[in-house]
């Protein structure tokens, strides 16, 4: 049965087709930090190497030094298997010959190991961070810089606590694996293979009994690997669905709280954290049961190796073994065998690691391979806008194969205000986004002079364009930095020039720090009123060549609203304007009106011509002037059809 967490994933096909995301992650971003990654491997390779120096010098002291055998007869009988040239006359040449000189030179390598190995754990440590820092910034820039340039649907589909959880915590998982994992990878390597090495040339019958294990914890742990991955995958998913959760609820606490719904919503996180729970708790599962077990065969392999070369040295080869153990050889194995296994436990921490980064990095990049609808021409031009006419040519939008708009074709004149209206859901604000290209149409064309949107590239498009939404979104930060935001050249006495036409300039100095007053997470401090006002002067600042303006007073109170209208008028003078106003009173002196109903153009008119066509827009008029009475009854069966379907959708949404 699969989790509900794994069937709601929104990245999970783009995370299939993501065969081998760690070995892209590393050609990617891994080549471009390739100085930093070179040190830390040799670093970490040196380190361990000389970590290995002091409990070496100390079997072999023990032998010379303390039990009366010759120092250069013992480096001898070891050197040679890892350096042929080391003959016991050479050795002898660079041995000191009393026993106070050789312990002097014991505790200067001893020394050595323990200094040189400080160092090169520093260089290791420097290494491997850069190594990791530099790519987790770089990636969650990338994906943060991808994601922002997809086009809205995108957004309309996709949950922002589960795009938070991508660039927040799956990035920082990276980072910890390709510092923490990459680290331990090198380390227990050397540590692994050294160690070996130097017990089969100490003693190859009881290096075969400390490797014993070796194979036991290999199988182990492709066992581990194989069981835990779909896990982390759950885990990943079930965390971005409560991330997504929390951000939604706390985004609405003031509904919560209004609607008394606080029961309500607390149960919701509990089944979305439950979720969690059960997923991450059957990684844990997984996980508790195997590191005991590994800790269970590394220790039956130290009790071995310690009893069988106990024995040795005691009463002499046991059973099957031959030959003799000295007691210095006996100490070093003791102490690399404790080295050499439970650095072979640790590989399950590693691989444990390294399946939460690779679960982690097929989510990022299934994000990062999200296609978008909007892809500018290689060969596209800034657009420069001249007269500001518009001309929608046929245009026909949808989303899956469900149009939105159809067939809407108008004309607008450069320096006319042309009005956008309609029942809701009309797709008013589709026409008016198809514009800014936030959608590509799917059929005909828009041009401005001429020029087609989709010959021109979008920065340019988006400069020449001011749009005033009905949802007032503010930055945090303060009041001048959300109106100057888009115009950051802007100095402070064209910000307030730009909110006295806006009609906010009087609100802004009654704040406590007036143009510097923090105004909190979305504008949170300020009325609905207040930051529509700031949007207005937003745009007012920008001087665009073509205005939109969608709902832009539908927050503000009348007379506000007719102080706002009327420096809108001189802001829309010989400026080619688009109005969406659902008070149609604002819009009855537009050059020209659109009607639109379902999608379509239904009429199109000055407000005295439509009017007198008695059609749907001197319907809405007559809803707004309270002539609810004279309405005809085709016309209240249509709206409450609407008035349904709209409330259907809502539900399914």
């Amino acid at each position: 049965m699969s989790h509900p967490a794994e069937e709601d994933d929104p990245f999970e096909d783009l995370r299939e087709k993501s065969s081998n995301p760690m070995r892209r992650l590393f050609a990617e971003y891994g080549r471009q930090n390739k100085l930093q990654f070179v040190v830390g491997v040799i670093a970490s390779v040196v380190a361990r190497v000389l970590d290995l120096i002091p409990p070496l010098v100390l079997g072999f002291a023990i032998d010379a030094i303390f039990q009366d055998s010759e120092y250069a007869t013992i480096l001898a009988d070891f050197l040679p298997g890892f350096l042929p040239f080391a003959t016991e006359a050479a050795v002898g040449s660079v041995i000191p010959a009393t026993r106070t000189g050789q312990f002097w030179m014991t505790i200067g390598l001893i020394a050595f190991g323990f200094f040189g190995g400080a160092a090169f754990h520093w260089t290791r440590n420097w290494g491997w961070n850069s190594f990791a820092q530099n790519i987790q910034h770089a990636i969650r820039t990338d994906t943060y810089d991808k994601m922002q340039r997809l086009n809205m649907d995108f957004f309309a589909q996709k949950q922002t606590g589960e795009m938070m959880s991508i660039l927040s915590n799956d990035v920082n998982r990276l980072e910890r694996f390709l510092n923490e994992g990459m680290n331990s990878v090198f380390r227990l390597s050397v540590m692994v293979v050294a160690i070996a090495g130097i017990m089969i040339a100490l003693n190859p019958q009881l290096a075969l009994v400390a490797l014993l294990p070796v194979p036991i914890i290999a199988l182990f742990t492709y066992y581990f690997v194989r069981r835990i991955q779909p896990r982390y995958a759950e885990v990943r998913s079930t965390v971005g669905d409560l991330n997504s959760r929390l951000e939604n609820n706390l985004g609405g606490v003031q509904v919560i709280k209004t609607s008394n719904t606080e029961l309500f919503e607390s149960e919701r996180v509990d089944d979305v954290s439950q979720d969690y729970f059960d997923a991450n708790w059957g990684a844990i599962s997984i996980r508790i049961r195997f590191f005991p077990a590994l800790r269970i065969i590394a220790g039956v392999g130290f009790v071995a190796t310690f009893v069988v070369g106990g024995l040795w040295v005691f009463s002499g080869a046991p059973g099957p073994f031959t030959g003799t153990l000295r007691v210095g050889e006996f100490t070093t194995f003791i102490l690399f065998t404790q080295r050499f296994i439970w650095p072979m436990a640790q590989f399950g921490s590693i691989i444990n690691m390294y399946q939460r980064a690779r679960a982690s990095s097929a989510r990022i990049f299934g994000l990062m391979d999200e296609p978008s609808r909007i892809v500018e021409d290689p060969d596209a031009e800034p657009l420069d806008v001249t007269d500001g006419q518009i001309q929608y040519d046929d245009v026909t939008f949808g989303y899956d194969e469900e149009d939105i708009v159809r067939d809407i074709s108008f004309d607008v004149e450069g320096g006319n205000t042309v009005a956008l209206v309609g029942p809701t859901g009309a797709g008013k604000s589709t026409v008016l986004k198809l514009l800014l290209r936030m959608y590509d149409v799917d059929e005909g064309a828009i041009r401005i002079d001429g020029t087609d949107l989709r010959d021109v590239t979008i920065p340019s498009l988006r400069q020449s364009l001011g749009y005033v939404s009905q949802e007032s979104f503010m930055f945090y930060g303060t009041v001048e930095e959300n109106i100057e935001y888009g115009s950051f050249g802007a100095d402070h006495d064209e910000v307030v020039e730009a909110a006295k036409a806006a009609e906010a300039h009087e609100f802004i100095t009654n704040l406590p720090e007036g143009y510097d007053t923090e105004i909190g997470e979305r504008g949170v401090k300020l009325s609905g009123g207040q930051r529509q006002r700031l949007s207005i002067a937003r745009a007012v600042l920008k001087d665009p060549d073509i205005l939109i303006l969608d709902e832009a007073t539908s927050d503000v109170d009348t007379e506000t609203e007719m102080l706002i209208q009327r420096s809108l008028d001189e802001l829309t003078a010989n400026r080619t304007t688009f109005a969406i106003a659902h008070r149609l009173s604002t819009i009855k002196d537009a050059d020209q009106i659109v009607v639109l109903e379902e999608g379509q153009t239904v009429e199109r008119g000055t407000h005295e011509e439509l009017l007198a066509n008695d059609e749907l827009y001197a319907h809405l008029w007559g809803v707004q002037a309270g002539e609810i009475d004279e309405l005809p009854e085709e016309f209240i069966e249509r709206a409450s059809k609407r008035a349904s379907r709209t409330s259907a959708e809502a539900g399914d949404d």
